[in-house]
């Protein structure tokens, strides 16, 4: 009877918070660092409604699980002692009832100190959780020299296992975070520690070379730079201001040193010394041994718990979401961890909101995560049968409607690829130029041509970007750059019936250019009816990479190629009335470094080159965009 009144008693409660919550609508936008974590939090039971209306809640019904408001206490620098002997010193959330909880590990590079870093451990103590919040090594209080990705496998194992073995602890260890704190997830995850249960790894690369350090072989200048050299280059985060302030001398703004050439002394613009990993990182421009010995990519079949990754189509970790999921799914070690893998994404940037770049997606694209992810640790660690594991394992947004849809793989079952065919009468440059789409091959040959000099690159303008220089990201209206000779424009006719994408996608491009190295860059875009030219996907592919990240070889010049490029993932509804286009063209900076077509080792020198570029197609170099079509949101 006590149990029955119970929850009658929690059904008023949360009908009354769903009537206030139809009068209260929380709108969130914006482009914040780790919004994940912001201090807005909304109550369990409004977490809960927002979820329910996304349908990415488990079947069973929240009231079901009773809640808990432990009183909570906070024991601040714990000491944990590291293999090597090195001391790192964490905070520890606990209930303040005596007992042995399940435990949470989050191993931070930016201070446990760090605003917002804070309310999600308290509501997860008060949830019956411990939450060790740990400075990992040579970052704040953690002794120690700071060298990013290189220790963060051996550490988080070392983490995990003393965490376990407290006096706190029932011996169930997660792991949670997201971003750097993502990727030290994906890194112990791979060391396999004992009394790991399971991670939930958000916006997070899962091969740093790859999908965080370039894209397609091209370094991310704005974030690695702003990132690597700025604001991390020592055990504290430092802040931009001396390179973005109105009070800035004019040779430390950003657009004035990100212009510097030779790269690998760019550094001393900025800090003055010079920055061992950067210098790293631009010494290793392939996928060698270096990076392969850090990649979580190269260990998802030795990773043994369910992962739980979660990310924005505008993300600049957007493939390292993705590429998670599937490697779980597809390699992990056990077969409960790959039926346990779990993917979100969502139409944002770095964390979850309502608004990115120029759009506003509608109040049901933001998410909290914060009650997802007690979901998933009650399941994981508490053994609560609160239906996680009967719902469908991907959540993904699709744009263009603005809707919710989960799916029961990624890349969806059932996706048909179509090829979307580039063709022109030879004059494709700009938007006012003659380049087309069609789902129909071209049977005559023809090509297009642009000047690229590295000089007067084409400029960012939104996309996949966040965290290092202010460099804008998500969708922004393309069509300043489509007005650029330099820019191939390729557009399809106005859409009569709508189409749905989710899932890779890929460019097909047969080119030649007139030296050893070139950039090839490219962008899919929604055109509304007023002419709104807005991107959802974007992938880059320097030249001598076009056998693999790990080969340079260079270009014969004037040698027409067949490239392969990776687009970052998407779901989107081009509607009617839309028009489906392919933006061409060979920089995009700052958010990437300029090609110098030279050749040259990356990063060596200060010496550019003009170069002519030919996109070719019809005939039998059918150059095209591979769309991954998916069944309409209202088939069942």
């Amino acid at each position: 009877m006590k149990n029955i009144k119970f929850l009658l008693l929690n059904l008023l409660l949360v009908c009354g918070i769903s009537v206030q919550s139809q009068t209260n609508l929380v709108k969130d936008s914006g482009n914040q660092f780790l919004a994940f974590a912001s201090a807005e939090q909304m109550s369990d039971q409004s977490d809960l409604l927002r979820a329910n209306k996304l349908g990415t809640n488990s079947n069973i019904p929240e009231l079901l699980r009773r809640p808990e408001n432990n009183e909570i206490r906070i024991e601040r620098y714990k000491t944990i002692v590291l293999r090597d002997g090195v001391k790192l010193y964490a905070d520890v959330y606990l209930p303040a009832k005596p007992g042995k909880y399940p435990t949470i590990v989050v191993r931070t590079c930016y201070g446990v100190q760090r605003d917002g870093g804070h309310q999600d451990k308290i509501r997860f103590a008060q949830q019956g959780y411990a939450v060790v919040f740990a400075d990992i090594r040579g970052r704040y209080e953690s002794e120690g020299q700071w060298d990013p990705f290189r220790d963060e496998s051996k550490d988080g194992y070392d983490v995990i296992e003393w965490a376990a073995a407290q006096s706190f602890s029932n011996g169930k260890v997660a792991t949670q975070g997201g971003s750097y704190l993502g990727h030290n997830q994906w890194a112990a995850m791979s060391a396999t520690p004992p009394h790991l249960v399971a991670a939930f790894p958000g916006v997070a690369s899962t091969n740093i070379y790859a999908n965080w350090l370039t894209m397609g072989g091209a370094f991310r200048l704005s974030f690695n730079f702003g990132w690597g050299v700025v604001r991390m280059p020592n055990r504290i985060m430092l802040p931009q201001y001396w390179h973005t302030e109105a009070y800035t001398p004019e040779e430390l703004k950003y657009e004035s040193i990100l212009w510097h050439l030779p790269l690998k002394d760019g550094d001393l613009k900025a800090s003055g010394y010079a920055v061992k990993h950067y210098r790293d990182w631009i010494n290793h421009e392939s996928y060698d041994d270096y990076w392969k010995s850090i990649s979580d990519e190269e260990n998802f079949s030795k990773m043994n718990v369910p992962a739980h990754t979660y990310g924005g189509w505008f993300d600049i970790f957007l493939m390292g979401t993705i590429n998670g999921y599937i490697g779980m799914k597809n390699k992990a070690a056990t077969p409960a961890a790959r039926a346990g893998a779990r993917m979100i994404i969502g139409p944002w940037g770095h964390g979850p909101s309502q608004a990115f770049g120029t759009v506003d997606f509608g109040a049901s694209a933001n998410m909290k995560m914060f009650e997802r992810e007690l979901q998933f640790y009650d399941f994981h660690l508490k053994g609560i049968k609160n239906g996680l594991d009967l719902e469908d394992p991907v959540q993904l947004f699709y744009m263009g409607i603005n809707k919710w849809r989960s799916e029961k793989d990624y890349p969806i079952p059932g996706t048909v690829y179509k090829n979307l065919y580039l063709s022109s009468g030879g004059n494709a440059n700009s938007s006012r130029g003659n380049g087309t789409l069609s789902f129909e091959a071209p049977k005559s040959a023809a090509a297009d041509k642009y000047t690229y000099d590295p000089k007067m690159p084409v400029m960012t303008l939104g996309g996949n970007n966040c965290c290092g220089t202010p460099t804008q990201a998500g969708p922004y209206d393309q069509r300043p750059l489509e007005r650029r000779q330099d820019v191939l424009v390729y557009t399809s006719e106005f859409l009569k019936t709508p189409i749905t994408i989710a899932g890779p996608v890929k460019m097909k491009l047969f080119a030649a250019t007139d030296g050893p190295d070139t950039d090839w860059m490219i962008k899919l875009v929604d055109v509304s009816p007023d002419g709104a030219a807005m991107p959802i996907s974007e992938g880059i592919l320097r030249a001598r990479f076009r056998e693999g990240l790990d080969k340079i070889k260079l270009l014969t010049p004037n040698q027409v190629y067949e490239y392969d490029i990776e687009l970052t993932g998407t779901a989107n509804v081009f509607k009617p009335g839309h028009r489906i286009r392919i933006d061409i063209t060979s920089s995009n900076f700052p958010q990437f470094d300029r090609n110098p077509n030279t050749g040259d080792p990356f990063g060596s020198s200060d010496r550019v080159r003009i170069a002519q570029q030919t996109i070719h197609h019809g005939g039998v170099r059918l150059s095209s965009i591979v769309l991954p079509t998916v069944r309409p949101l209202d088939e069942k």
